[in-house]
């Protein structure tokens, strides 16, 4: 069992720039990979972006591409993903997943979750 806790959601302005943390504990998969998905109101949850922990090989989804960043930090077995260029349509919960394997997507294979940080993107 791995425990994922997010911090670092809030409101930021248009164009500005957010780092959002993902801290586990437990069993963390040193071979497998953490996601990142949103979900905003009324919408369905959607894959932002992932990184194996071991080699910190990363893919993400083409919302997010060219403007975000996915890294790990194995000594503090935490996650972060970075979003630049902000944009209004960014604003969601976002959850920080584990998966056995890499290189997934769909949420139905993530098998531990955090429990949420909201980031809004408003002026």
């Amino acid at each position: 069992q791995v425990h994922l806790i997010e911090s670092g959601g809030g409101l930021v302005e248009p164009g500005g720039s957010l780092r959002l943390s993902c801290a586990a504990a437990g069993r963390t998969y040193r071979n497998a990979g953490m996601g990142w998905f949103r979900q905003a109101p009324g919408k369905e949850r959607e894959f932002v972006a992932g990184i194996t922990w071991a080699t910190g090989r990363t893919w993400y989804s083409d919302s997010v591409k060219g403007r975000s960043t996915i890294s790990r930090d194995t000594a503090k077995d935490t996650v972060y993903l970075q979003i630049d260029s902000l944009k209004p349509e960014d604003s969601a919960v976002y959850y920080c997943a584990s998966a056995p394997t890499a290189w997934e997507t769909t949420d139905n294979k993530y098998d531990n979750w955090g429990q949420g940080t909201q980031l809004t993107v408003s002026s």
